[in-house]
């Protein structure tokens, strides 16, 4: 592994902001040093949310969305650099994910589309960017996601303990990290995603701070029963999901054959729904002795609680019980991922998202040689 400070970016299926974290990374560490989240304007957050429900829209949309993200990301870089005082040849490089606008991994023709221009991140900040990650991954028959279960298992894995990793962010997903066996993961299905949106649709709030709005309601069986019959639950992984899938339009339909509910009754039951589905994977996954539960939904009070009663006899806690930041987690796995790209090593693990082999992940946006 090539030794230096790396940054990795990360705007999530949430778009709660942009997290941008400083590491230093070596084939034995990874220590972080700095983290920072840029604010996402309204405006361009909603233009978002239009493009990954399926909106129709033009290519110069498109293009304009590209430019105004690949901006962004180096605006939130160029603020973390700031602040730490750094110059641009002190960073080998900068892993960015992107904005993911559109995944769709089945069927004839495979695809995945993240935004936000490298180019205008290498030319504001000076620093090599590494991005574009999943499609090496999709060339060779994957689901190019989740990718964070590679990193999960290096900084996460224990030589006896049966443990899974579980990020609940806009979409949540599974590592299961087992002793002695290789490592499997996939997406459950929506974490945040749908309750920030009925939040969103029905308050004008960004998400439900600590489920305060959900913990006032009562779960509607009928309608989470309804929402269970989705086939994407009963798949078998490798399997990957986003807001393209699970959006506001999805959840109209499915509230079209119940009028009338409180508002707050479906925010408890999207809550549910995100909490049972979880809990049932892990066990028709194996169950485990320790979940350590990381992004925005490891804050959320509801959601810990229901997955501790839905899991008995497994140990339920964050990852910063285990010493990494459950809010910098999938930043922090990009800024890894960066760092096994620039040393030639593979960042897939096909046990998880299903390619043919394991491959470097991702395109260099070389920095001009004098930074």
């Amino acid at each position: 592994m090539r030794s230096g400070r790396y940054i990795g970016v990360m705007s999530g299926t949430s778009l709660d902001g942009v997290d941008v974290v400083l590491a230093v990374i070596d084939k034995n560490m990874v220590a972080q040093q700095a983290s920072y989240c840029h604010p996402i304007p309204t405006a361009l957050k909603q233009e978002i949310l239009a493009v990954c429900q399926g909106q129709p829209l033009t290519l110069s949309t498109l293009g304009r969305l590209d430019h105004r993200l690949g901006l962004l990301f180096a605006e939130a870089v160029q603020t973390l650099m700031q602040r730490e005082g750094l110059r641009p040849a002190e960073v080998v490089a900068i892993g960015c994910h992107g904005q993911t606008v559109w995944h769709e991994p089945e069927g004839d023709a495979p695809h995945t589309m993240q935004i936000g221009d490298n180019n205008l991140i290498v030319a504001a900040t000076g620093v090599t960017v590494v991005g574009d990650f999943r499609r090496r991954d999709m060339a060779l028959g994957g689901q190019g996601a989740p990718l964070v279960p590679a990193f999960h298992q290096a900084l996460l894995a224990h030589p006896v303990e049966r443990r899974m990793v579980l990020n609940i962010g806009g979409i949540a997903n599974l590592s299961l990290l087992f002793p002695d066996r290789p490592v499997r993961g996939f997406d459950t299905g929506p974490g945040n995603m749908l309750l920030d949106a009925w939040i969103w649709r029905r308050r004008g709030l960004p998400y439900d701070c600590d489920a305060q709005w959900a913990s006032q309601g009562q779960v509607v069986l009928p309608l989470l029963q309804q929402m269970l019959s989705d086939p994407f639950f009963a798949q078998t992984p490798p399997k990957s999901t986003g807001r393209e899938y699970f959006n506001y339009g999805w959840l109209e339909r499915q509230l079209a054959a119940f009028p009338g509910l409180a508002p707050e009754d479906v925010q408890a039951t999207l809550a549910e729904l995100t909490a049972v589905t979880i809990s049932e994977q892990i066990l028709s996954g194996g169950g485990c002795e320790r979940l350590l539960v990381c992004g925005g939904g490891s804050r959320n009070p509801l959601l810990m609680n229901r997955l501790a009663g839905l899991l008995p006899g497994i140990e339920v806690s964050t990852t910063d019980e285990a010493g990494i930041s459950g809010d910098d987690m999938e930043a922090l796995a990009f800024a890894w991922l960066a760092a096994r790209t620039m040393s030639g090593l593979p960042g897939n693990l096909p046990s998880v998202t299903g390619a043919s082999r394991p491959t470097l992940l991702g395109a260099i946006y070389p920095a001009d040689s004098e930074k």
